[in-house]
């Protein structure tokens, strides 16, 4: 089980609200830093672990900040996100740029910025090559196929557009051998919030044989592994948070029945999560603006699935606190929908919560990651502000809501 707590109390996020009136989302920076911590301390027992944050999970520049200054660095797979890395600070090879169907101007920016270039396919090398010139290190996306089982977010592997198969991959890294290279990584990524802990440790075995091969069969030296991300966490309350530190030991098994054994040391570990990083920390934060009974009962908020569209994407589950009402009687069943015009505008399906009246401030859990990054702008709703509740209690305005003007910005009227 996991309790869902809210870092602020009724009268708290009353006050915040007069200044920055609903909906937002609004991040624990406290939080966020003892998670980070957490997760570097987890895999402590490897010197060289790097944690590369996945910005696509939540991309605001103030975040990634704060991730640095806890010694992470950025998954990249856009040029904008390689944007967002370098406005802060992280840079070189902080920067892992992990792309596909990849424009020749991202592949530039990410070589020019130091990044590591992780690539998704065989024939990128010759495209890397005669648009940027090939880089000192080089890491290649693994896709296992049907050695591997995907889960239900992310799809079976030998049906995902990425990666390189087994084969693909030996002859890709053969290659580039051939061209020069002598530093090398190698990546995957085969699951999205999955929280089977074995998943994980039979993502860390089935790497570090590929690391074998690859020294056996065509004489490289890895220099790191990246084991991806794919870490979930529990947004429904019966679920259990992920056992982080028996993941970490069954890694430390295999890395020393595996990589140690085989005198293949030293050997990074990397990994670039994002979910499990910010997910539990972020909440959307919104009012009851619309009661309607017809034949259901409905709760109109003043947010819609522009601001969070997981529930209407996925069918995910998102808890939900009525401010003032934890402790009330959870007898009435709502649809809590937006304002959007689709039926599928809904945070919540037939949910048993107290009695919502207009005006109730209503928060949604688990909204700091693929919450606002996941945000449009169909129907013209504009996308929300995002606020930081920082460790001294104090709240900063860390991206404003968009406006009319940022909407309509890319028109030119006159024309008309």
């Amino acid at each position: 089980m996991t309790e869902k707590k809210l870092p602020f109390t009724k009268s708290q996020i009353e006050e915040i609200i007069q200044k920055y009136p609903t909906p937002f989302h609004i991040y624990d920076e406290k939080a966020i830093r003892e998670n980070a911590k957490k997760l570097i301390k987890t895999f402590s027992w490897c010197d060289t672990f790097k944690e590369y944050f996945a910005v696509k999970a939540n991309p605001n520049p103030y975040l990634l900040k704060i991730l640095k200054e806890e010694g992470f660095g950025a998954d990249c797979s856009s040029l904008a996100e390689l944007v967002l890395a370098e406005k802060a600070s992280i840079t070189g090879e902080n920067i892992m740029f992990t792309s596909n169907d990849t424009p020749a101007e991202e592949y530039v920016k990410a070589k020019k910025l130091g990044a590591i270039i992780n690539l998704d396919d065989i024939t990128h090398i010759d495209f890397l090559e005669q648009n940027t010139g090939l880089p000192d290190l080089i890491c290649f996306r693994y896709n296992p196929g049907p050695l591997r089982g995907g889960n239900a977010l992310i799809g079976k592997p030998e049906e995902a557009k990425y990666g390189l198969t087994k084969d693909q991959i030996l002859e890709a890294y053969k290659i580039c051998k051939q061209k020069g290279i002598k530093r090398f990584g190698l990546h995957t990524m085969l699951a999205s919030n999955e929280l089977d802990p074995n998943y994980f440790i039979d993502t860390a075995i089935m790497l570090f044989d590929l690391v074998v091969d690859l020294s056996k069969e065509v004489g490289i030296k890895m220099e790191f592994v990246n084991l991806g991300g794919g870490f979930g966490i529990p947004y429904r309350p019966e679920q259990n948070r992920l056992d982080m530190d028996y993941i970490s030991a069954g890694i430390k098994k295999a890395f020393e029945e595996k990589i140690v054994k085989n005198k293949l040391n030293p050997l990074k570990i990397f990994m670039e999560c994002g979910r499990i990083i910010t997910g539990p920390y972020g909440y959307l934060v919104t009012k009851a603006i619309h009661k309607k009974d017809t034949y259901k009962n409905y709760i109109g908020l003043d947010a819609c699935m522009s601001n969070l569209m997981r529930p209407a994407l996925y069918g995910a589950y998102h808890h939900i606190t009525v401010m003032g009402k934890e402790n009330a009687l959870f007898d009435k069943k709502y649809d809590i929908v937006g304002s959007l015009c689709e039926n599928n505008d809904k945070f919540a399906i037939d949910r048993m919560l107290p009695k919502i009246d207009t005006g109730d401030i209503v928060v949604i859990h688990d909204t700091g990651a693929h919450g606002f990054a996941m945000g449009f702008n169909y129907n013209g709703k504009l996308r929300s502000k995002e606020l930081l509740l920082k460790q001294d209690g104090s709240v900063e305005l860390i991206r404003r809501a968009e406006t009319l003007d940022d909407y309509f910005a890319t028109l030119d009227f006159s024309k008309l």
